[in-house]
């Protein structure tokens, strides 16, 4: 992807680190300046989207948000984070005018392709600092190839509160409007536990708590994940299962193309190089320049099933016994008023990618739960503060 030369995609002082265990440590995060905007994005009603079986469908549009905005503004450097049922990102004053143009394009997008409604807001730095609260970031290096921003200070968190009351909103691109969605694909069969449970899990700091407190339940809890095997992670070594083309063409052609007798060419296109990408990816046959055992080592490297976003978000693979263990001491914790928590069970993960090339090795996996996973722990989170 080009680079956008207008502005730097993250100030200089924004620290990266490689042990998932500091998350919690505020030296760590630097603010970021009162001129930057948070953009945030989720879908209305996704329950109904997930009673009716629609939740890879969910995923999709959270991680179009992200897509669309690292194509409008010419990057992918630059703080976003994958919420399941949304997304959110912050970005500097250059790149705001065409990050609110790819939230209003999506939003639009997400209705007439996936009649799915998307509400979408744009809030200063500024104005969350005047609430009270801060904004800062950090990025953890997933892999050598990927880094993903961490958020803490609550601002991102206020930010969802505005979206969800209807604050700072965008309002959505005329009928018609679509985003640049290039390099966003969801092609890979759901992925099964292989240990018993798909944990998806949400933790965060209760208003007033104590900080330190806060700190030690997340450690805790990342001390129990820690008894699953290869922490949790829950792609297979080997990747995940690449998809029959049927099961993804539709979607994609969506995305690539719009409406009209131009859509058919598209998903034949589609299916021909479907074709191609599965005997390559299954067989771990190459193809020209591209290497599938490394595509795949990388996949798995490169995603994102652990992240900081105001509170310790995660989807694991674990042994039954190691989430019993997770939702006792959590319940515990909640109810000694030190964090606030949310977790969803179900015997699935879920993959959507950003793939600009399948060449480089930069490219982006988002994790959630095949069964609700975040936007199931999220409504129970919210039960737990009433």
């Amino acid at each position: 992807m080009s680079q956008n030369p207008g502005a730097p995609a993250l100030p200089a002082e924004v620290p990266t680190f490689e042990s998932f265990a500091r998350i919690a440590e505020t030296d760590l995060y630097a603010p970021l300046p009162d001129d930057w905007i948070v953009g945030t994005a989720d879908i209305v009603d996704s329950t109904l989207a997930i009673e009716a079986g629609r939740y890879k469908t969910v995923n999709m549009a959270g991680a179009a948000v992200i897509a669309a905005v690292s194509n409008a503004v010419g990057q992918r450097d630059y703080p976003f984070v994958f919420g399941g049922d949304g997304a959110s990102f912050a970005v500097p004053p250059p790149w705001a005018e065409a990050a609110r143009g790819a939230l209003a394009a999506t939003a639009t997008f997400v209705e007439e392709e996936f009649g799915l409604s998307l509400r979408v807001a744009a809030v200063p730095v500024a104005a969350i600092r005047e609430a009270g609260l801060d904004l800062r970031v950090a990025r953890f290096a997933a892999s050598p190839h990927v880094s993903y921003a961490m958020f803490s200070g609550g601002g991102l968190a206020w930010a969802e509160e505005q979206l969800k009351a209807g604050r700072f909103a965008v309002p959505k691109a005329p009928a018609g409007s679509r985003p640049n969605l290039d390099g966003l694909t969801c092609r890979f069969d759901a992925v099964p536990s292989r240990r018993g449970v798909i944990l998806s899990l949400i933790v965060r700091p209760r208003p007033a708590g104590d900080p330190e407190r806060y700190r030690a339940t997340i450690a805790r809890v990342l001390a129990l994940v820690g008894r699953a095997r290869d922490e949790g992670r829950p792609l297979p070594a080997q990747g995940p299962r690449f998809g029959a083309p049927t099961r993804w063409v539709g979607s994609e052609a969506r995305i690539a193309a719009p409406p009209g007798r131009g859509r058919w060419a598209t998903r034949i296109g589609l299916v021909l190089r479907g074709i191609l990408a599965y005997v390559s990816l299954t067989f771990r046959i190459p193809v020209g320049r591209f290497d599938p055992a490394r595509y795949m080592a990388d996949l798995v490297a490169n995603s994102d099933y652990r992240k900081y976003d105001d509170g310790l978000r995660m989807t694991i693979d674990c042994a039954p016994e190691v989430a019993d263990a997770i939702e006792a001491f959590l319940a515990e914790a909640a109810g000694q008023g030190d964090a606030l928590y949310g977790l969803h069970r179900q015997d699935a993960a879920l993959v959507t990618c950003i793939t600009p090339s399948p060449f480089e090795r930069d490219h982006i996996h988002f994790i959630d739960g095949a069964a609700g996973g975040y936007a199931q722990a999220a409504l129970r989170l919210k039960a737990s503060m009433s």
